[in-house]
């Protein structure tokens, strides 16, 4: 790997943006909602693939195999936006999910190897 100059990263630096980072968790219900299914992680699965074709939530990323984390996403939203958004997701009113929101920086362009 190449050694990056301190102007150059610095260069990269400058480019970075906000970002809104979501953490979701299992919640109290979650157990309820598998028991029958997953109606609600379903729901839940189906606004998030509209919010990233809208353009909101750039980034999606399921977590498998965890007993307490269930994603990450990457909003293009303010923290306050996030958490209106993620306060009316289907899965956080019925409590199978929770989550919390945290700023972040990220680049843009940036994108998950196809």
């Amino acid at each position: 790997m190449a050694e990056e100059s301190h102007a150059k990263i610095s260069g990269h630096l400058r480019k970075a943006r906000d970002y809104t980072i979501l953490i979701l968790k299992r919640g109290p219900r979650y157990q309820a909602d598998a028991q029958n299914g997953k109606p609600i992680i379903w729901e839940h699965g189906k606004r998030n693939m509209s919010l990233r074709e809208d353009g909101v939530l750039s980034v999606i990323c399921p977590i498998v195999g965890d007993e307490e984390y269930t994603g990450i996403g990457v909003f293009n939203r303010t923290i306050e936006e996030a958490r209106r958004i993620m306060d009316d997701d289907p899965a956080v009113k019925a409590r199978v999910l929770t989550y919390s929101v945290h700023a972040g920086k990220g680049f843009p362009g940036d994108m998950l190897p196809a």
